[in-house]
């Protein structure tokens, strides 16, 4: 069903982004707009130069971190209600990284839910997901496929500190890839720093004071560079962006072992594509199941579907539940394979 079938919708695609004309406001516009409804600090969602910005409070220090320092930022509380022209705004945890929102919108009656990027899984680092219930919801589908179904975050946790610790008795650095803003905070989380001293990429360590500022129980780090090489090679786990990859930053902390945390790591290939030792299962995005799990818990009429598979979970959605389901165009398509937005220059 194309969105133009849907009469009145409340949110549209624009060349902007998603408009909501009732209010005059884009949720993650990508180009240059007035008043920007941000879901989270993440580079495909949040873009600079916007006139004004509104994000969750807890996200407002990354948000900051990645637009700039003079850009205008309101931070709202969760579940706390804005009025916009005639819609009323609320923002409502998404589990996806520290400070990440679904966008509630209300008017005349009509509920909205758009939810970002999200997960379902347990997350020390950041608000866990609360299902929100509406007659239409937009969702993600980066990984909506029935073959995307995560393991545990305890059972990939075990794995990679065993890894490390086989590592350290080789007489290996252990280098962990993870997307620098949210994936990087969700794996320091779940070290164990009793193994052994703990790196991060420059990248990396630049967000940690925002998540240590909002009590999130990030263990004791070092800044991976020149001065604690010794330290670290050999013995410690370094957490670093895939940009990392094939540098003269990495070379200094050889030997080393390198794996990539990503869901995409749920697929045969995937780390041997990348020239990777390991590779780990572990998505800061929601899977198959947890996306039919969203859907039935909202309790919506109405599915719009956004970056990714958005074919296959259009067409389940409708075969199997009888719901209407449509595609949301968009510019991106969620989680990259591979991670290359942040620059890998260190000492």
């Amino acid at each position: 069903m194309p969105l133009s079938s849907i009469t009145s919708p409340l949110v549209r695609p624009t060349e902007h982004g998603l408009y909501c004309a009732a209010g005059d406001f884009f949720i993650d516009p990508w180009r240059k707009v007035d008043r920007a409804v941000v879901t989270h600090a993440h580079s495909d969602h949040a873009r600079p130069g916007m006139e004004a910005y509104l994000c969750a409070n807890s996200g407002a220090g990354v948000l900051r971190e990645r637009v700039g320092e003079s850009a205008a930022i309101e931070g709202l509380a969760f579940g706390e209600t804005r009025k916009m022209g005639g819609v009323t705004v609320s923002l409502h945890p998404a589990g996806h990284l520290l400070g990440s929102a679904q966008v509630r919108l209300e008017h005349k009656g009509e509920v909205w839910v758009i939810t970002g990027d999200y997960k379902r899984d347990a997350d020390t680092s950041c608000e866990a997901f609360q299902p929100v219930p509406c007659h239409t919801i937009i969702t993600e589908s980066t990984f909506g496929l029935p073959v995307y179904r995560w393991p545990t975050s305890a059972q990939v946790f075990q794995q990679i500190n065993d890894w490390w610790r086989e590592n350290q008795r080789e007489g290996r650095t252990s280098v962990l890839y993870a997307y620098a803003l949210g994936k990087a905070q969700r794996v320091l989380c779940g070290l164990d720093p009793s193994i052994g001293p703990i790196g991060v990429h420059g990248a990396v360590d630049r967000m940690l004071p925002h998540y240590r500022a909002a009590g999130r129980p990030i263990p004791p780090t070092v800044r991976a560079v020149r001065d604690t090489k010794e330290r670290l090679r050999g013995a410690g786990l370094i957490v670093a962006p895939g940009s990392a990859r094939n540098t003269p930053w990495l070379r200094q902390f050889a030997p080393h072992s390198q794996a990539f945390a990503s869901g995409w790591m749920a697929v045969r290939g995937g780390r041997r594509r990348m020239a990777l030792d390991r590779g780990f299962v572990l998505s800061d995005h929601v899977d198959w199941n947890g996306i039919l799990q969203t859907v039935e818990d909202c309790g919506a009429e109405r599915v719009g579907v956004t970056h990714g598979y958005a074919g296959p979970l259009m067409r389940w959605l409708r075969e199997e539940k009888g719901l209407e389901a449509y595609e949301v165009p968009t510019r991106f398509v969620g989680e990259p394979a591979e991670e290359s937005g942040d620059s890998a220059e260190e000492e």
